[in-house]
């Protein structure tokens, strides 16, 4: 009996499959069973993403082995691959770009984070682990996450689900598939969910960090010959809720104890003087058309994204505000657009023993950010509100490809390349936006500043790789590629120097070893992979304390590390799965004036992360019951290079577990489900203020449990 998909994967059967039950998936853009991909990608299909309750990006985080997620706010997410990732300091400013590229149906997310996964009607979600650059647009040096959502076809279908949970969690999603001719197809989808905060503000007397999420999509497809498939996307989504203040943790020792005064220690009540706001606005429309030739499939993929993102987040605060205690409220908005178009040809010659793709992408993206600093210090020379805009303009243009060609039966060879040019140019200015005699940091000067600056770069980044096909249930591959990620601007700078001097490009040489195997007629499957990474001009954003977050360039960083994910089924009905990460990823020369980093673990980087799960499905009468339970622990971290003790991503647990009550023709299932189950504790996030010996930290959602009721057909 076949095994169903990858760890944290494998019960995907509604997902495209073929005969022996396994994943097909895309993630070399060739439709290939899981098992013979000769890279490192963990795929989750749909009925497993219902299973564990996923809904959001850092779900698939816990399950998935070298994937790390932190967050400063609840829509802003910041991956890290294999100890590779954009932290907020450049992700986030309006010149920064992803390490961790995001595509939903092949189009580049990046700005504005991603909507919640149960709107989106998934085929199946990928993640690929490594420099992905040869067969995708969007240039990726850490590794992707690609969402592949259904398209329509000519069977009509629906499916409605209502959820209702504690914090007062409501949600219903529904969705439809039809034919409106024997040539075009119309599927189209909504979703709105909604909960009470999390946290409760003692100061306002109002719970923050709650959600009111609603989000829509449809799509058209027009198959008019049976050479030519049309699919017209359109998905948007708008977000509007209270802000996610920091819970302040103080030194209660220093200076007489004078900023803990008023301070509740629940981490999940805080005091700021405001709730904050975060209203966040997605659009996305696309337009893919694939054409069959003699030769291969010519694709052609147009997409315009748009991404409005508005916040208010209050950090120091204190319901006495004696005169020694601050307070500091970071602000902004961000109006990004972006167009691209990619154009790529996959081929398959010399009866089948050389196949490839080759490709041309072109991205335009304008991102205006206004971004804001209250401050209120104990002398006035600190205070006041500083206002930083930014205006950047960037184009990317790449010419990619990768070939296989057999060289005897079973043992392949590739060969991938790609040449990628960009170039960036913004404005940039600080000032000071009220009348008061105190310098609000990071402003170097009361006359502020407004510059311009301007940067082009080009790379070539090869990849080479060999699978040898062993067995027909023994894949044995290695492969060797080179990575790389554009400069950028530091976004938030004191001085006119810092804000028009860009930061350079970083650069990897990523070193794989794999296996990918399965035993006993199917029933253990194993996968196993062994990496390095030698990265150069490594990108490293550090927070200076009451001032802005620094983006620098670590000269030197070695990443080593081994994933195994193994999926064993001993009997029908009955599966235990799970994945286990080592990971050891070091700075081997980064120094900074004054400080010297050399040796230390970099950021979001631990070194030990397992997850572990079980599930058994049985008939009860004419119904058929399923319990999923899943378990996941994370070594430390550390949220910035500096290592130190008061930013460190303590080690953390997660257990999640869903029982489902269903009709034998799956046309309505009832579920009871839970998420957090420990109730652990999870920092996304730590802002250390040393001057002040005060940690400033935004959690994860605590534990959530509810149910829900789904029907269609």
């Amino acid at each position: 009996m076949a095994l169903a998909a990858m760890p944290a994967a494998a019960a995907a059967q509604d997902a495209a499959a073929d005969n022996g039950g396994d994943i097909i998936v895309t993630a070399q853009r060739q439709e290939q069973r899981l098992q013979d991909v000769p890279v490192s990608v963990t795929a989750f299909g749909a009925e497993q993403l219902r299973d564990n309750s996923i809904e959001t990006v850092q779900d698939i985080a816990i399950r998935t082995p070298g994937l790390a997620i932190s967050a400063v706010d609840p829509v802003n997410t910041n991956f890290a691959m294999r100890g590779i990732g954009s932290a907020p300091g450049i992700s986030q400013n309006a010149g920064g770009d992803p390490s961790v590229v995001v595509f939903i149906d092949g189009v580049y997310a990046g700005r504005g984070g991603t909507p919640d996964l149960d709107a989106l009607d998934l085929e199946r979600v990928e993640v690929l682990r490594g420099p992905q650059g040869t067969l995708f647009g969007k240039n990726a040096i850490g590794g992707l996450v690609q969402f592949i959502s259904r398209k329509p076809t000519d069977e009509e279908s629906f499916h409605f689900e209502g959820t209702y949970g504690n914090y007062n969690r409501v949600g219903v999603v529904a969705r439809g598939n039809m034919a409106l001719t024997d040539k075009i197809y119309l599927s189209a989808g909504l979703s709105h969910k909604q909960r009470d905060g999390f946290e409760y503000n003692e100061t306002t007397g109002n719970d923050v960090n709650d959600l009111n999420l609603t989000t829509g999509r449809a799509a058209l497809r027009f198959v008019p010959t049976d050479t030519l498939d049309i699919i017209l996307r359109a998905d948007v989504s708008r977000q509007d809720q209270k802000g996610n203040p920091r819970h302040n943790s103080c030194d209660a020792t220093f200076a007489g104890g004078i900023h803990c005064v008023g301070i509740n220690p629940d981490p999940r009540v805080v005091n700021a003087y405001i709730d904050g706001e975060v209203k966040r606005t997605i659009q996305t429309y696309s337009g893919e058309v694939n054409l069959d030739l003699p030769f291969g499939t010519l694709t052609s993929l147009t997409a315009l994204r748009k991404v409005k993102f508005n916040f208010v987040t209050p950090f120091f605060s204190n319901p006495i505000n004696p005169p020694d205690q601050i307070e500091s409220t970071s602000f902004g908005q961000e109006n990004n657009s972006q167009f691209s178009q990619e154009l790529r040809l996959s081929f398959d010659a010399l009866d089948g023993k050389l196949k490839g793709q080759t490709g041309v992408y072109y991205l335009k993206e304008n991102n205006d950010r206004i971004e804001g600093q209250i401050q209120d210090f104990p002398t006035p020379a600190g205070s006041g509100t500083g206002i930083y805009p930014q205006s950047v303009h960037a184009r990317s243009i790449a010419v990619f490809g990768q070939f296989d060609y057999e060289i005897v039966p079973s043992l392949v060879a590739t060969v991938g390349a790609r040449m990628t040019w960009e170039r960036k140019s913004g404005r940039f200015a600080g000032y000071k936006a009220d009348d008061g005699p105190g310098l609000p940091p990071p402003l170097g000067s009361l006359a502020g500043y407004d510059v311009t600056g301007k940067k082009s770069w080009k790379a070539f980044t090869p990849r080479f790789a060999l699978n040898w096909k062993a067995t027909d249930d023994v894949l044995l591959y290695g492969s060797v590629a080179r990575g790389y990620k554009s400069g950028g601007f530091q976004g938030l700078s004191g001085t006119a120097a810092g804000a028009s001097t860009p930061y350079d490009p970083e650069f990897a040489w990523s070193y794989e070893l794999g296996a990918k195997t399965d035993w006993f007629d199917r029933r253990l499957r194993l996968n196993v992979a062994a990496f390095r990474t030698d990265y150069s001009d490594l990108q490293i954003s550090q927070l200076v304390p009451l001032c802005c977050v620094v983006v620098s360039n670590a000269a030197k960083a070695r990443i080593k590390g081994i994933e195994v994910e193994t999926v064993i089924r001993p009997f029908d009905g009955f599966q235990l799965d799970g994945s286990y990460a080592w990971l050891d990823a070091k700075f081997t020369e980064y120094t900074i004036p004054g400080q010297n980093y050399t040796g230390n673990r970099l950021p979001r980087s631990p070194k030990n992360k397992f997850n572990i799960g079980g599930q058994y499905e049985a008939p009860i009468g004419d119904l058929s019951a399923k319990l999923r339970v899943d378990y996941s622990w994370v070594d430390d971290a550390y949220f910035e290079a500096s290592n130190i003790p008061q930013q460190l991503w303590p080690s953390h647990e997660n257990l999640d577990a869903r029982l489902s009550l269903a009709a034998p023709d799956k046309r309505w299932e009832i579920s009871l489900w839970g998420k957090n189950l420990t109730n652990a504790l999870v920092p996304t996030y730590v802002t250390y203020f040393g001057p002040y010996r005060q940690t400033l930290t935004p959690y994860a959602p605590p534990r959530t449990y509810g149910v829900t009721l789904a029907f269609g057909f």
